[in-house]
């Protein structure tokens, strides 16, 4: 499987520079992980740390299904995998493989793209229990662009350790 990326235009409007960009990181992402097995996917290679590559898409479909669904949308649903709110349950790819984090992954994209683009405007909010206040949907996607680009530095890393391969 091999990811297409498109680099974001450098003339559009905010909310088509927002989504571009945070388009561009999920597809980055998907990149770092082409061409890997599941055991690959799963390896720790990072030592003493547990992070895996599968543990970072895990968590990505969190993020997404968090500050779309829940926070934006109000819908009232638990975590992927955690009943109990857990956030860090996501990163323990033990037994864990690519068609099951990337098909929550990958869902959870698709419902965010749908609310971002069924919301008149980048002013719509939703509650954001944690911070116990109104966030508006543009502080999201600005949330994500910047939790993806964190997680993507990691995932370099991650690749590396796994077959040699940086860059991108």
């Amino acid at each position: 499987m091999t990811t297409k990326r498109i680099d974001p235009p450098r003339g559009a409007g905010e909310r088509e520079s927002l989504r571009s960009y945070l388009d561009f990181h999920r597809a980055t992402l998907a990149m770092k992980t082409d061409g890997l097995s599941d055991e690959e996917l799963r390896r720790q290679s990072m030592p003493p740390s547990t992070l895996s590559l599968l543990g970072l898409v895990r968590h990505m479909a969190e993020v997404e299904r968090t500050w779309f669904r829940r926070v934006i949308n109000g819908e009232d649903i638990p975590l992927v995998w955690s009943s109990k709110g857990n956030y860090q349950e996501a990163y323990d790819a033990t037994g864990a493989t690519r068609a099951e984090a990337f098909g929550a992954w990958q869902e959870e994209v698709v419902h965010a793209r749908r609310i971002e683009q069924a919301a008149e405007s980048l002013d719509v909010t939703g509650y954001q229990p944690r911070w116990g206040e109104d966030v508006s949907l543009r502080l999201v996607m600005l949330h994500l662009i910047h939790e993806y680009a964190r997680h993507n530095g990691h995932a370099d890393l991650l690749r590396e350790g796994i077959d040699g391969t940086v860059g991108a």
